[in-house]
């Protein structure tokens, strides 16, 4: 019996959507207006709560007659998400289609200790997951892979993303957030060639193999690794630490829970990632004025949805500082490209009148081959003004003198920043090691905030 031809695309193929993905800029901007003025008659029509939200605006989506009139319309954030849930459980007012017409929904924690829902309707669910497929498809994987999918698989928006790599027809383990050791063992025995974590957790992972015994160069198979959820991967720095730890190719992907999985990731140029901007139309705005910021400059991320039905997102503010560009990319995909998240607002800090983000931090630390690469930032008040120290730990083996290494790190600290901290140099395995996420900042300050 003759064994049928594979229904997957051919790998050498370079696109996964060749008409799409290397399109015109001004057929995106085109596409994009008219499928912001179709979604947002569609919210108006179908969720009570944009009816009202537009109207309070003095709004109506036939006032959108170009994308510079999207700022015309209001923001929601977060909690506008979590009340409005809370008020019409169990999916708020926002969602513009009946429950019948849900078939998935994944959820992000809160303050409200609530999980705040993002529903999906089957075309929904079916857009995203060919979206993941062509965002694995730039990056490299093929059907001949095995991909590891290690991410949390408990309503988290990163667990379907695993259907991406099925369809494009590679072999597919739903590993999920086992211990170390038994991942370590599932990557050993089903030779995994890809897999997807946090950069915290791939570098955590990396370091328990080698106390284990496994050199993830020789004794793993692994050449890919997708990372998202923290800045750190796209930050060369920690990139390329990684990269030497496992012998593989990272890239940086970028998602949310309240649109879905990764929105944008990094093709195999790895210059900046490239945004789902059929799905989703992003803005870049001053977090004090709202303005947009030019191409290139970091402000906060606003999106909103062009086609997701169950819940329509319009100007969506994510919190997330981000950087844009529209250079032409080697790859010939011509979507926009995200550089970085470069941090958040609520990570932000404020040393001496100057803005400073965890990731601004990680790009010296892990540059230097003397640390290990794990840091942590205190900041404390101290008569009345904040004191910002800088943990980090030397490698095993280091000769030097932890005075040293505290003035190289403050010297290239200053000169990058403008930040001057103290430098606390740590002893190995010192600092807590994440397996998802890693905490960077520990603010000791009490009475600072209004």
């Amino acid at each position: 019996m003759t064994r049928p031809a594979s229904a997957f695309k051919p790998s050498s193929q370079p696109y996964w959507d060749p008409e799409v993905e290397t399109q015109s800029r001004a057929s995106w901007r085109a596409k994009a207006l008219a499928d912001l003025q179709r979604h947002l008659a569609f919210a108006y029509e179908n969720a009570r709560f944009y009816r009202n939200h537009f109207d309070a605006a003095h709004v109506r989506p036939g006032d959108l007659k170009s994308l510079d009139d999207l700022r015309r319309f209001p923001f929601i954030d977060k909690k506008i998400l979590r009340d409005r849930q809370l008020a019409k459980p169990p999916f708020g007012d926002i969602c513009a289609t009946p429950e019948r017409e849900i078939v998935y929904i994944s959820a992000s924690s809160g303050s409200t200790g609530v999980p705040t829902a993002s529903p999906f309707t089957a075309q929904d669910f079916d857009d995203w997951i060919d979206y993941e497929a062509r965002q694995f498809w730039s990056s490299g994987l093929r059907p001949e892979d095995r991909y590891c999918h290690s991410l949390n698989f408990s309503l988290f928006v990163g667990g379907p993303c695993v259907l991406g790599a099925q369809k494009l027809g590679a072999l597919s383990i739903h590993a999920g957030t086992v211990p170390s050791e038994r991942l370590l063992g599932i990557l050993g025995q089903f030779q995994a060639t890809a897999i997807w974590t946090t950069p915290s957790y791939a570098w955590h992972l990396g370091e328990t193999a080698i106390k284990e015994g496994i050199d993830p160069r020789k004794d793993l198979a692994v050449k890919r690794i997708f990372v998202a959820g923290e800045p750190g991967g796209s930050i060369p720095e920690t990139r390329q630490r990684i990269e030497d730890l496992w012998g593989a190719s990272v890239y940086d992907y970028y998602g949310l829970s309240d649109i879905f999985g990764s929105c944008a990731g990094m093709c195999e140029e790895k210059n900046g990632l490239h945004w789902a901007e059929d799905h989703i139309y992003p803005e870049v705005l001053d977090p004090d004025t709202q303005e947009p910021v030019p191409l290139g400059q970091r402000g906060e991320l606003v999106l909103t949805t062009l086609k997701k039905a169950a819940r329509p997102m319009v100007r969506f503010r994510t919190g997330d500082i981000v950087s844009f560009t529209d250079a032409p990319c080697a790859c010939g995909r011509t979507s926009l490209r995200m550089v970085g998240v470069h941090g958040r607002l609520d990570d932000m800090l404020i040393i001496k009148g100057v803005n400073l983000f965890p990731s601004d931090v990680e790009a010296i630390v892990r540059k230097d081959r003397e640390l290990t690469g794990e840091y942590r930032l205190v900041v404390e008040r101290v008569e009345h003004l904040d004191r910002l120290t800088v943990e980090v730990e030397h490698v095993r083996g280091y000769n030097g003198t932890a005075e040293a290494l505290a003035t190289r790190i403050g010297h290239h600290l200053k000169a990058l920043t403008g930040v001057s901290a103290a430098i606390n140099v740590l002893a190995p395995d010192t600092l807590p090691r994440a397996t998802h996420k890693a905490k960077r900042v520990e603010d000791r300050r009490t009475g600072v905030w209004s």
